[in-house]
């Protein structure tokens, strides 16, 4: 049974990682200020500047699958990930990083496909696009790339954000000209466990196969559950009338369908 070390485990992300591969893989994880659901021989505490942990970590384990969903200040999430492709260099592990839309946040005149060139003007995206740079550079294609729009959950912070603002009928602001995808917490577990089961290489954009404006998905999640839908307060993006874009569309065909899931699906799953 194949290793795999998690990296942020205890995050949304993570915590839906080990519910889905929990059964066909031996998992560890780290975690920074909450522990995880794994025993505790198989989990550990570790912040971003502890790169000589992570070493240890590595070479006590041995794993190999690495999965990094880590969040945190991006001078030290760099130098922590450079320190791990150093690491898993010297091995034949495979990394899977995960990364974001706002790698072309630079460009909003349309969705992106896994084959574009990144273009990012937020720090953010620019910190990503430097850390998905130096992973394939030193790891080359044992380092894949998975980037992700806007991920809900039952219990994602933007899941309970929203349910509060219904609840309180406090004002939720929206772009009306926005277009977005969206995914689930479960479906991007179950989407990986096949990447990773098949041996994947490369970039891949995992996000709902349609698009719809914020404003949009956020009307139909609200007359989901009640019928006012006046707490939202629209604006338009950049203050530009014309369709802006901040979405991910992929061009790989190696992903089945019935891993595929679209906004709607999203909605009802969390409405459920």
């Amino acid at each position: 049974m194949e290793k795999v070390l998690i990296l942020g485990a205890s995050g949304l992300v993570g915590r839906a990682l080990i519910d889905e591969c929990r059964d066909g893989f031996d998992i560890y994880g780290t975690y920074s200020s909450t522990v995880t659901s794994l025993p505790e021989g198989k989990q550990f505490k570790l912040e971003l500047q502890q790169t000589d942990k992570l070493k240890e970590i590595i070479r006590s384990i041995k794993p190999d699958i690495v999965i990094s969903c880590l969040r945190g200040e991006f001078e030290h999430q760099l130098k922590f990930h450079k320190e791990l492709a150093m690491e898993l260099r010297e091995s034949s592990s495979r990394l899977y990083y995960f990364s974001t839309t706002n790698v072309f946040d630079g460009d909003y005149s349309k969705p992106h496909a896994e084959t574009d060139l990144p273009i990012a003007e937020s720090d953010y995206g620019n910190f990503k696009i430097k850390c998905e740079n130096m992973l394939k550079e030193m790891l080359d294609e044992r380092a894949m790339m998975i980037r992700i729009p806007a991920i809900w959950g039952k219990n994602s912070p933007r899941w309970n954000v929203m349910k509060d603002s219904i609840k309180k009928n406090k004002v939720i602001d929206v772009y009306s000209n926005l277009v977005c995808n969206n995914l689930l917490d479960v479906q991007l577990a179950k989407q990986m466990t096949y990447i990773i089961k098949n041996n994947l290489k490369g970039i891949f954009h995992l996000a709902s196969v349609d698009m719809m404006t914020q404003g949009q998905f956020y009307e139909l999640i609200i007359s989901g559950v009640t019928c006012d839908t006046s707490i939202l307060r629209y604006s338009l993006f950049q203050d530009r009338a014309d369709i802006r874009y901040f979405a991910l569309k992929s061009n790989r065909e190696d992903i089945p369908g019935s891993l595929q899931i679209n906004n709607k699906e999203i909605i009802s799953y969390l409405l459920g």
